[in-house]
């Protein structure tokens, strides 16, 4: 059986899919709420329903604004296969073809910083080593902010094109730059991860803390070394991406398949 306050978000999503409170609106003050006039319930329990509603992504807590209903996104799905534009240079898979109009939200930030634990053993870099980092927020054409990118680029690689630390890398992404300087073909990695954004990543994705986002770590790997040369990091709302895979048959499972052999001893289940 639900609970009050699950009861009256519950009732305020379905206030909002209605229209009755628009994306970017925001949704009256707590007082108001737990109002005889509203759901005559005590603050606590109207915060708790808020906040349920900020961890199911429908609102979002602004600064001196309160809390705003958060546009509707589609849920786009992300395959395995990194594409390449005569523009854009390479397109990784958080975007739905190459040819797709995207526009960036606000300009790109180039800083020079230690790279987190996890990035820096993805690059062989020891600890306290500091690179440049590359930050841009992105969308398709039309739709709020949707992905923010983050390319950290090998100290060793900024020596040999120290361009990758300017803020205009003019038409071409890194990854061009890369392997015009001799290090291509690059193979990727991919690894994934669910996890909730820092309050930097739901600032510039527009939001709640309480939402996961998915992580998706692409390392490069040069073709000349074998080794890592730039990771680059793609943060994606959870609510508004899925992913999408070609599953592959092991030698095991490979068909034909010979039939099931009974087991030479009994199975110990439990």
């Amino acid at each position: 059986m639900a609970t009050r306050y699950e009861e009256i978000a519950d009732d305020l999503a379905a206030r909002i899919a209605a229209g009755e409170f628009p994306a970017r609106s925001t949704l009256p003050p707590y007082g108001t709420l737990a109002s005889p006039l509203e759901y005559n319930a005590s603050k606590a329990t109207i915060e708790k329903a808020l906040g349920l509603l900020e961890a199911r992504g429908l609102v979002r807590a602004v600064k001196k604004s309160g809390l705003v209903v958060r546009a509707p996104g589609a849920r786009r799905p992300i395959g395995n296969t990194i594409d390449r534009h005569p523009v854009r240079g390479y397109v990784f898979p958080s975007a739905s073809s190459a040819s797709e109009p995207w526009q960036a939200h606000g300009g790109q930030r180039v800083t020079r910083m230690e790279p987190p634990p996890h990035i820096a053993d993805r690059l062989g870099l020891p600890e306290g080593t500091k690179t440049v980092r590359r930050r841009q927020v992105t969308s398709p054409a039309g739709e709020g902010p949707y992905q923010l990118s983050d390319d950290w680029v090998h100290p060793d690689l900024l020596q040999q094109i120290p361009q990758l630390g300017e803020r205009d890398l003019g038409l071409s992404g890194i990854h061009d730059h890369i392997e015009q300087a001799g290090h291509g073909p690059l193979t990727w990695h991919r690894h994934t991860r669910a996890r909730q954004p820092d309050s930097d990543e739901a600032q510039l994705l527009e939001i709640p803390r309480a939402l996961w986002v998915l992580e998706m770590t692409y390392v490069a790997v040069s073709g000349q070394t074998g080794e890592p040369v730039a990771v680059t990091v793609r943060v994606v709302p959870a609510d508004r991406a899925e992913l999408v895979d070609t599953m592959q048959r092991a030698r095991a499972a490979r068909w034909p398949i010979p039939p099931m052999e009974p087991p030479s001893q009994p199975i110990a289940i439990g």
